[in-house]
């Protein structure tokens, strides 16, 4: 029984997750011939420079396409201040510049930025696990993705990223279109789904060390809260065992949903009665 009890489980963590990494949520949002252009004609101008950071990140053990994050911060120029008062080539602020002990007049310097901002990243990596969230905190701040993050209920960027500034949203959107024009995107989007397989194996572990899971199918049609109200169980437990439903019902109109073994019974048989009464609840 036991070994039976631990196939459901396997199962349902694989059927899950191979499911969400195959999902495409994020994507460049201009891949046009002129948008290419810009951002190569940009990187060959700036050739020496490049190729420092490159090294620089490679030292460090960081991506090459690390390099994309200058080019959208700065276009490489060393000597640009924003009108919030970032400057240099990784526009870097005071506070952020002052945290791993660059000093403020050093901000244009680029060997000292550059050393810098390869800790930083290192460091925020170790945080986040994925390039696409780096590169949002790297904009907006630590604090303002926690927050979203806590709106959100979610720690994946794709469905945080509503409650960040339209600046950083958009700062992510030409990330990911230089790292198109780079022919580097798919290596993002890659560690992108690795980082929420890594994550959803964890949640799933950690929720099914005790508790045998079985699945079904639902569409849209489906209110969670009347599912939770039809089988008396608490909302919390619901999205503990089905931690990305709420935004793949949204993006895909449909939605595999984990439940215990012992209530799957009890929901197939009002499975009808629970889609008419989410369809009547506003």
């Amino acid at each position: 029984m036991k070994t039976n009890l631990k196939k459901i489980i396997v199962s349902a963590i694989f059927l899950s997750c191979s499911h969400f990494v195959n999902a495409q949520f994020l994507a460049a949002s201009d891949t046009s011939e002129s948008s290419v252009r810009k951002y190569k004609n940009i990187i060959e101008a700036n050739k020496e420079i490049v190729t420092f950071i490159e090294f620089s990140m490679v030292e460090k053990g960081l991506p090459k396409h690390l390099r994309n994050l200058a080019l959208i911060e700065s276009h490489f120029n060393r000597n640009i201040t924003s009108h919030a008062g970032a400057v240099g080539v990784w526009q870097f602020m005071t506070a952020h510049a002052n945290q791993y002990g660059l000093t403020e007049d050093r901000r244009n310097d680029l060997y000292r930025s550059t050393k810098t901002a390869a800790v930083s990243l290192k460091n925020l990596y170790k945080k986040y696990n994925n390039w696409v969230t780096v590169v949002a905190a790297y904009n907006c701040g630590e604090g303002n993705i926690a927050k979203a993050m806590q709106a959100a209920n979610s720690t994946q960027y794709h469905v945080f990223s509503k409650y960040l500034p339209a600046e950083t949203i958009n700062h992510v959107k030409k990330y990911l279109n230089a790292c198109y024009a780079t022919g580097e995107l798919n290596s993002v989007l890659a560690n992108y789904n690795d980082s929420r397989t890594i994550h959803l194996l964890n949640n799933r572990a950690t929720n099914s060390q005790e508790i045998a899971l079985s699945e079904t199918e639902i569409n849209a049609g489906f209110k969670l809260g009347v599912i939770a109200e039809e089988l008396k169980i608490n909302m919390n437990d619901l999205l503990g065992w089905n931690p990305e439903i709420v935004s793949t019902l949204e993006n895909d109109g449909e939605s595999k949903l984990f439940l215990p073994t012992d209530l799957m019974p009890d929901f197939l048989m009002k499975k009808n009665a629970i889609l008419s009464k989410s369809i009547r609840t506003k």
